[in-house]
């Protein structure tokens, strides 16, 4: 159960009812703040569908902060958003033997950003030999964003937590098809 109240449309201002057009707990939870929901949005937004970065390199390195912290939440949501943007389900599943330092069938360019995106997580930041690893494969534009969109969800997946926003029931299956660890 979240530790803020879960809001619903009725619960806003007019003005601010536009935050819950994609009525998923995540949004009724951030609308306790309409400013901050706001701005919250507009980022995730410019990742999601202004972002020149691949789709699925992007979902990749998403999922991958969301397996590393365990986040239910982040992790079902992806699942269902990376199938809409194409990736395969052999992508998805590996993730987790990349994550444990395996092999898997992921190009090179995907295993660096994957391995980039581990690096953000446990910080301070992607390393030099990754970063430059994948410059021959990305220009700056696309390094600087597939940065904001490891760094956005390293943070994001710390605000699911701290608030403790549940998954809603029709994303469920998403974890029973993807398991997280334990």
């Amino acid at each position: 159960m979240a530790r803020v109240p879960i809001l619903s449309r009725e619960d806003l201002a007019p003005e601010h009812q536009g935050i819950l057009a994609r009525d998923i707990t995540l949004n009724r939870v951030l609308a306790n703040s309409p400013e901050a929901a706001k701005a919250f949005d507009n980022l995730g937004m410019f990742i999601r569908h202004r972002s020149r970065l691949d789709p699925r390199l992007r979902q990749l390195a998403i999922l991958q902060i969301g397996w590393l912290a365990r986040s239910p939440y982040e992790w079902s949501h992806h699942v269902r958003i990376s199938r809409d943007f194409g990736v395969p389900d052999h992508d998805i599943a590996a993730i987790a033997a990349e994550t444990d330092g395996q092999g898997s069938s992921l190009d090179p360019v995907a295993k660096l950003v994957l391995r980039g995106a581990r690096e953000m997580f446990h910080g301070p930041g992607m390393s030099a030999e990754t970063f430059d690893a994948l410059r021959p494969h990305l220009d700056p534009a696309l390094l600087t964003e597939l940065t904001v969109v490891v760094a956005f969800y390293c943070g994001v997946v710390r605000l699911l937590a701290t608030l403790e926003v549940d998954v809603e029931p029709d994303y469920a299956q998403y974890l029973q098809e993807f398991p997280l660890p334990q």
